[in-house]
């Protein structure tokens, strides 16, 4: 792809994984895209890097403190990036006039408003941040139909379902489709003996076979709740029921999606495990573009092997399907206590097992409403936040309130979810 004039880039998250693969790409084409604006949350040493070798416009640092720090280490150094800090400087450089194209790939719910944002304003997002759409899907696909922004989805399972799909498609019966299957590798305790699951460590649940990804993506792969929130995500993106899309494990991670037409074609997107394939497709769509990502060796791979999840094991999965089909705020409840319960694996304070039963707990015990508006989706995720407190405290005798929103840019490179 060749432009006059390289189109100027917002990467939120660039810090994360999907954000250092995006910079990845955008590297290998000077000549089309510049990088406008780069954010991190925690590690802010790393943004300070990137900031030195592309040189943005802006830099955004979620806390003020560490915000002002930047400037001055920047003013020393004679970097003209300009550094803005909290969530209004995230939603201030996704809706920038001058940006093209923004790169929502924050983890969790603190990308939401910022994602928002770019789509009200009309930009190309790539979304990476699936939390967008299970807290807010109605309202997030309504200020999208308001708007002229486009979107392309960077999960490899929607971006493979995107690339099957005719475009454009706002009706899955008109376009003779029959049904979505959704993959998933199963994550490492797809063998794994049911009664040992209770032992598991943080670190046995990161340890991804296909995939290096942070760790609280990691562990929602290990639960399949990352499965899950995709789920809920297809079903929005793809104007899809519960019913129109199948979940199958897919251990080697080649297929990253299919679609099934009605005359009994079944199209499949395959490719090497590495995100900066459907990056690179979205930031170039619809023309193709170097991803960096080595061809797929079909004769190495040797075998492509599918079968059903098993949703004893996993219950997340099922826990997820029934948020999607109750609507309204119950996925902005099921990813809330979800966060808040990976939090507390992680931290050490919830066994691996009890993730699904706090959030399970958490839904029973919390009013689904309508998502009138982004107030509304806010209310819903803070309460259904302090529930899941509420429920730990129960659980584990946790009282001093310190799990909550996990949700940090800060992902290890180089790939992404299954």
């Amino acid at each position: 792809m060749q432009t006059m004039t390289p189109q100027p880039v917002c990467v939120l998250g660039s810090t994360g994984s999907i954000g250092v693969s995006t910079l990845d790409v955008l590297a290998r084409h000077p000549q089309d895209y510049s990088v406008f604006a780069l954010t991190a949350r925690e590690r802010v040493a790393e943004l300070a890097q990137q900031c030195r070798r592309f040189r943005p416009r802006y830099a955004v640092v979620l806390e003020a403190e560490k915000a002002a720090q930047l400037r001055r280490d920047f003013a020393a150094e004679g970097l003209v990036t300009e550094v803005l800090s909290g969530v209004e400087g995230l939603c201030q450089v996704a809706s920038a006039p001058e940006v093209s194209i923004v790169m929502a790939a924050i983890v969790g719910a603190a990308g939401l408003k910022p994602t928002l944002a770019a789509v009200q304003a009309g930009k190309k997002v790539l979304l990476a941040n699936k939390e967008s759409l299970v807290m807010a899907g109605p309202l997030f696909m309504s200020a999208l139909a308001q708007s002229d922004a486009s979107l392309l989805p960077i999960d490899s399972e929607h971006n493979a379902i995107f690339q099957c799909l005719p475009y454009p498609c706002d009706n899955l019966v008109e376009a003779g489709v029959e049904r979505i299957l959704l993959t998933g590798s199963g994550g490492p305790f797809r063998t794994a003996d049911p009664e040992s699951l209770h032992r598991v460590t943080p670190d046995e649940a990161c340890n991804h076979p296909n995939w290096s990804m942070g760790r609280k993506i990691s562990v929602d792969s290990a639960t399949m709740m990352n499965k899950g929130l995709e789920f809920i995500e297809a079903c929005y993106l793809f104007h899809a029921a519960p019913a129109d899309i199948q979940v199958v494990v897919h251990p080697q991670s080649i297929v990253h999606s299919m679609v099934q037409y009605r005359d009994g074609s079944l199209l499949a997107q395959m490719g090497n495990p590495d995100m900066r394939t459907p990056i690179a497709h979205a930031l170039a769509f619809p023309q193709r573009i170097d991803s960096g990502v080595s061809a797929l060796d079909l004769i190495a791979a040797g075998r492509l092997d599918f079968e059903a999840p098993d949703e004893t094991r996993f219950p997340c999965l099922r826990l997820a399907r029934e948020a999607m089909e109750q609507g309204g705020s119950a996925p902005t409840v099921l990813n809330a206590a979800n966060e808040v319960a990976v939090a507390a694996f992680l931290e050490g304070k919830l066994p691996f097992t009890g993730i699904a039963g706090l959030i399970e707990k958490v839904m029973d015990s919390t009013n689904r409403v309508e998502l009138a508006d982004l107030e509304v989706v806010e209310r819903a995720d803070r309460e259904a936040r302090a529930r899941a407190q509420e429920v730990l405290s129960e659980l584990c005798g946790v009282h001093d309130g310190g799990v909550g929103d996990n949700s940090d840019d800060g992902q290890r490179p180089q790939t992404r979810s299954m």
